[in-house]
């Protein structure tokens, strides 16, 4: 549920996209302005062109999900703690993982680790529907709350191991994982829809950034960036 890492800037074209829920909350000129540039200077510079991801990015306001406290630092290039020893994604982090997950319209998406709820609006921006699994349930109700508020009903969230996935509401199209965990779980590569994808961070110390893709019955593995995560805590460290 938090993240930093950086790649030598690659200017892109800026996309745009109409997206799905109503978004309610504090939202002014000064933060549209903020995640305009955060999105052109953060995002796009370093890459990340998908138009769908873009569009989430310059639609969800940050700044509603971390406290108040850091309020002022909503839009900088760096994760946030939002507490109970958690943090917040650094913003090309958020966008980097959402377009790797390659999501379609339609899509139905698995997030484990919901943290302050921030990823699932984005990915809820794009997908059909997103379920968000949560351990601490502290961040769960909080994040749920929220997301209610901010008019996210396209998301549910719940309490739970994140490694045991959410098997009642699979397949998924994708499955996104915000906790580097030692190794992939194999639930949540059993929830996967053939062709779906797993974006997962994998590691302890040294931490990659891994997309599973299913093929049938068998899986596709790439690693595709250094990271670091918070550890996934739960079943898979036993």
């Amino acid at each position: 549920m938090g993240s930093q890492a950086l790649l030598p800037p690659v200017l892109m074209a800026i996309a745009t996209l109409s997206c799905r829920p109503t978004v309610y909350g504090r939202d002014d000129a000064d933060s549209t302005r903020a995640r305009t540039r955060m999105v052109t200077e953060q995002i796009e510079a370093r890459g990340v062109k998908d138009p769908a991801t873009l569009g989430a990015m310059r639609t969800v306001p940050r700044q509603e999900f971390v406290p108040a406290s850091s309020g002022a630092d909503a839009y900088g290039d760096h994760p946030l703690p939002i507490g109970h020893g958690q943090t917040i994604s650094q913003p090309y982090i958020v966008a980097f993982m959402t377009e790797a997950l390659g999501l379609k319209q339609g899509a139905i998406v698995l997030e484990v680790g919901t943290g302050s709820g921030y990823q699932a609006a984005v990915l809820a921006q794009i997908a059909e529907r997103v379920y968000s699994v949560e351990i601490l349930p502290a961040l769960a109700e909080e994040a749920r709350a929220r997301l209610a508020r901010l008019g996210y009903s396209n998301v549910q969230v719940r309490v739970g191991d994140g490694y045991q996935g959410w098997p009642e509401a699979g397949p998924f199209d994708g499955i996104m994982v915000t906790a580097a965990a030692p190794r992939v779980p194999d639930p949540l590569k059993a929830q996967l829809k053939d062709g779906g994808r797993l974006v997962i961070p994998v590691g302890d110390e040294s931490q990659e950034l891994m997309v599973v893709t299913r093929r049938g019955d068998a899986f596709e593995e790439r690693r595709i960036l250094p990271v670091r995560f918070v550890p996934m805590t739960g079943k898979v460290r036993q």
